[in-house]
């Protein structure tokens, strides 16, 4: 699901230490959680894994998986299923197939058409080009289209909305214009897509249109497709509009596993269908449209790089948007491949990518899941010499996920109560390109994340991933990168398999990815082909074997270390960070009021205005009161002491007796449970992480602290001020469990 084209979402902010920038040289450096004597033999192990990566490998897997469309419920897919399974088995792991049962609309009818002042009804529809054999396979094709987008025929006129976040609707507002009873037409970037139609029906729009401008995604970035690797004039991104955050996973049964006996809800009941019908367009389909429209010029800002001049409307270009599904229960197939560990094997490490797509999906998510497979051989090869690990280690191959992350969700929720007890940390991985490490997740995994990215060479460069991500860091300004010990860890929203193990289970997460250099333009498109892979994403899998190097060091490390190798002082210095940005958020937020409210009394906005057009003042806000943060400074106070306290006492863990080591990993395997609360966050329970989820109105982006965040965002004076209790009281048990670790160390 996730996409190079969502940088603003799925953020290139890699974790990594510093090291001096030595080409062709990269440094050992202590390992956390081993003695000096089990790190030496866990980097003698770690290089016969390296050993065994053979990019042959990926390329023959891509090229068979991709060959048809295999999304959710296809034949394809399951041959694909299956084909995952029996390698599994052949490399000694003990596997199964998991299936569940889950709602999936596929399109009967769809009808964009323009009804005046002119005509013109759009082809809906990716032709094949020569050069991509891939690309005129149509059995089995699923065309453009938003799955969970509800039946629906209307007619109305058009207004365009830019990106069809709230803030362009009050920019709508302030010119006169209104959408109740119109359709919109909406540029994807901004948001998440999902995020488009649902402000849209709550702003009492009809319909959505949702289209690819060349500016954020086709020529304005550089040439298309098959010259280069961008997005055509009639290349359009399929995907789901689901309601994601409210809940991923089957809408018919949201908490718990889609298994047969599943209470189900009706579709009727279902919160996370849109409200109003929705199709996305290729910018050669929007063009007419846009050429159509009058009103007001488009906000520079607003404006695309199609060769026309971006109008407002409303109207007078009516359009009548027309969509029929197949409201169909298919059957969703999870590869779970298990291999047992040998002193505890009762605590789990979980890898997994997913494997379905919405055509043939060689980017995504193939690019990934070939890269685990190579990881998974290779450490089967290890069990089969005789190494076992320590841990327990489980691989799986996700369906569904394009649809709303639904094979792992359906996993996660059947066996919830197991997860939740055995489960040390889940390491996930999605579409893989040319470039540079991204990871993001779980901070108490920050200073871990650093150690390994500084033991894997960059194939371009032969610096370690850690110095060339860093080297990009300063170049891009983040003057940060060249002070800071350990790189960050991006936070985690949502868009991929890790969000039902962080935000629902309290699992510590990873998610890790190359790319930036590969271009963009095939997402999610009937052109995410082999062939297109093969000319601009990766096409040696030079960065398939460092990503499999990466989460395969992840995966080993975890899975052999003396004690589980979790630090929490960079856990607290981002949660001050978040701290920081949340009072200046209050800060900013009141200040603006307040410069809003003088304004307003000196009609400035009125005296400023053209009075030729349509401008009216901004609606007055109410006071911002200073809320209390109080609270929360003084849990983040014990949250940084116990974790300094833990940090210094870490080395001295591994000496402890097999017996005190287990104890000290069952508490260690809670801290991030601890940052849960049973309830959840306001109006979605479903989430229930109080550090990391997904922006109500982002829906991929994060927001962190979220509860308290987006009170204030939304001026919820009442509710920010219980959810600073609430963070408060998970900072204070998130230090409590840190105290009893510590307390185990002498």
């Amino acid at each position: 699901m996730p996409s190079i084209l969502r940088l603003s979402l799925v953020l290139l902010i890699p974790a990594v230490a510093v090291m001096a920038f030595m080409p062709g040289r990269i440094a050992e450096s202590p390992m956390l959680g081993f003695t000096d004597e089990g790190a030496g033999r866990q980097r003698a192990l770690e290089a016969r894994f390296d050993s065994l990566l053979d990019p042959a490998n990926l390329d023959a897997w891509m090229k068979r998986m991709s060959a048809r469309p295999q999304h959710l419920g296809s034949p394809y897919g399951k041959a694909n299923a299956e084909f995952v399974a029996s390698l599994f088995d052949e490399w000694g792991f003990e596997t199964r197939i998991e299936t569940f049962h889950v709602l999936f609309p596929t399109p009967r009818e769809r009808l964009v058409e323009l009804t005046g002042p002119t005509t013109y009804r759009a082809r809906l529809d990716e032709p094949a080009i020569g050069e991509d054999a891939s690309s005129s396979v149509r059995e089995g094709m699923l065309p453009p289209y938003n799955a969970y987008s509800i039946d629906g025929d209307v007619t109305g006129e058009l207004v365009y909305v830019n990106y069809g976040v709230p803030d362009d609707y009050k920019e709508l507002a302030r010119r006169g214009i209104d959408v109740k009873g119109k359709i919109v037409l909406a540029r994807y970037g901004g948001s998440w897509r999902g995020i488009k139609p649902k402000v849209a029906a709550e702003h009492g729009a009809i319909g959505c249109l949702i289209y690819s401008d060349p500016r954020d995604d086709g020529y304005f970035q550089g040439d298309v497709y098959p010259e280069g690797p961008f997005r055509s004039e009639h290349g359009a991104q399929r995907g789901s509009v689901m309601d994601m955050p409210l809940h991923s996973g089957d809408p018919l049964t949201p908490g718990v596993g889609a298994t047969d006996d599943a209470k189900r809800l009706s579709r009727q009941e279902v919160t996370v269908i849109t409200k109003i019908p929705v199709l996305p367009l290729s910018h050669s389909d929007a063009m007419p449209l846009l050429k159509a429209l009058e009103g007001p010029v488009a906000p520079s800002e607003w404006r695309g790089a199609l060769p026309v001049t971006y109008h407002l409307g409303p109207g007078p270009a009516r359009v009548r948007l027309k969509v029929a599904f197949d409201w169909n229960i298919v059957p969703v197939y999870n590869v779970i491949a298990k291999l047992e560990g040998r002193e505890q094997p009762d605590q789990w490490i979980v890898r997994g990518n997913h494997r379905d797509a919405w055509v043939f999906g060689a980017y995504d998510p193939l690019s990934g899941q070939v890269a685990l497979l190579e990881e998974a051989r290779a450490i089967g090869a290890l069990a089969r010499r005789g190494w076992r690990p320590r841990r327990t280690i489980v691989y799986a191959s996700w369906d569904g996920e394009e649809q709303g992350l639904i094979g792992s969700t359906e996993w996660a929720e059947t066996h919830a109560e197991e997860l939740d007890r055995k489960v040390v940390a889940y390491i996930n991985s999605d579409s893989n390109g040319r470039g540079f490490l991204s990871a993001g997740g779980s901070h108490t995994l920050e200073r871990f994340v650093n150690e390994v990215a500084r033991e894997v060479t960059d194939p371009q460069t032969g610096v370690s991933v850690a110095d060339r991500a860093r080297a990009r860091l300063r170049v891009n300004g983040e003057d940060e990168a060249a002070e800071r010990p350990d790189l960050r860890l991006s936070p985690l929203g949502s868009g991929s398999d890790y969000s039902p193990f962080l935000q629902h289970l309290g699992i510590a997460a990873l998610n890790l990815s190359f790319g930036g250099e590969s271009g963009g333009g095939s997402y999610h498109s009937a052109y995410d082909t082999y062939d297109h892979f093969m000319r601009f994403g990766d096409p040696t899998f030079a960065y398939g074997i460092a990503l499999a190097q990466t989460a395969g060091r992840m995966v080993l490390r975890l899975a052999n270390a003396d004690v589980l190798p979790l630090s929490f002082g960079g856990l607290a210095d981002n949660v001050e960070l978040y701290l920081d940005e949340v009072i200046m958020l209050n800060e900013d937020l009141r200040a603006e009021t307040e410069r809003l409210a003088k304004m307003l009394a000196d009609s400035v906005f009125a005296l400023a205005a053209d009075p030729t057009e349509t401008y009216l003042p901004p609606e007055t806000e109410t006071a911002v009161p200073y809320l209390n943060f109080a609270p929360l400074k003084n849990a983040l106070a014990h949250l940084r002491e116990s974790a300094e306290e833990y940090d210094v006492k870490a080395a001295a863990a591994v000496a402890l007796s097999p017996e005190s080591r287990a104890a000290l990993d069952a508490i260690l395997l809670r801290v991030e449970r601890a940052m849960m609360r049973p309830d959840g966050l306001p109006r979605r329970p479903w989430y229930r992480h109080h550090i990391y989820a997904p922006g109500f109105y982002t829906g991929y982006g994060v927001k962190t602290l979220p509860g308290v965040r987006e009170a204030i965002e939304q001026r919820e004076w009442d509710e920010a001020n219980a959810q600073i209790e609430v963070a408060s009281s998970v900072l204070n048990a998130v230090a409590a469990e840190i105290d009893r670790a510590a307390a185990l160390v002498p």
